[in-house]
């Protein structure tokens, strides 16, 4: 019987060593995030922020992207789009990923970005923001969804 092997903490990912190279070619840095940001968009991912490393000395990414999805298939989902908007636009795939199957997080490792996907109960939990609070961060706008907002209308 196969073990189950038990998933990493995302606070302590980042300061875990890692067996890639650096990029040495490929997309930049911000073209990356910027095909990441529109696939976690794609899918309706939410509360986007980017946290920037480049001023902090000895960081392991340059920026980190975290997110939420409101169930664990939107997690999933969300994972999914972004890997297929890098992977069609950059030819670039995660050099690692971790927590897919589970659907509270997950990581997908591109070396200088590095992004995280939490379900949104998670997110607090593990308070990345506040945990890397001494880096810039951006918060990204929502995307509307489209749809009418049913307090928009009056009641018949």
């Amino acid at each position: 019987m196969e073990e189950q092997q038990a998933q990493p903490d995302p606070r302590t990912y980042a300061t875990t060593h890692r067996n890639a190279p650096e990029r040495t070619s490929g997309p930049s840095t911000d073209d990356l995030v910027t095909s990441v940001v529109e696939g976690i968009q794609e899918v309706k991912g939410q509360s986007i922020c980017i946290i920037d490393f480049t001023t902090l000395p000895n960081s392991v990414a340059a920026r980190f992207i975290i997110c939420e999805g409101q169930s664990n298939t939107q997690v999933e989902a969300i994972a999914r789009s972004v890997e297929e908007f890098t992977e069609k636009r950059h030819d670039e795939s995660p050099w690692a990923k971790q927590g897919l199957r589970g659907g509270q997080w997950a990581l997908l490792d591109y070396a200088d970005v590095v992004v995280h996907i939490f379900h949104k109960d998670w997110r607090g939990h593990y308070g990345l923001e506040e945990l890397w609070a001494d880096a810039p961060q951006q918060a990204i706008p929502d995307l509307e969804d489209g749809r009418p907002n049913p307090e928009d209308f009056p009641e018949y």
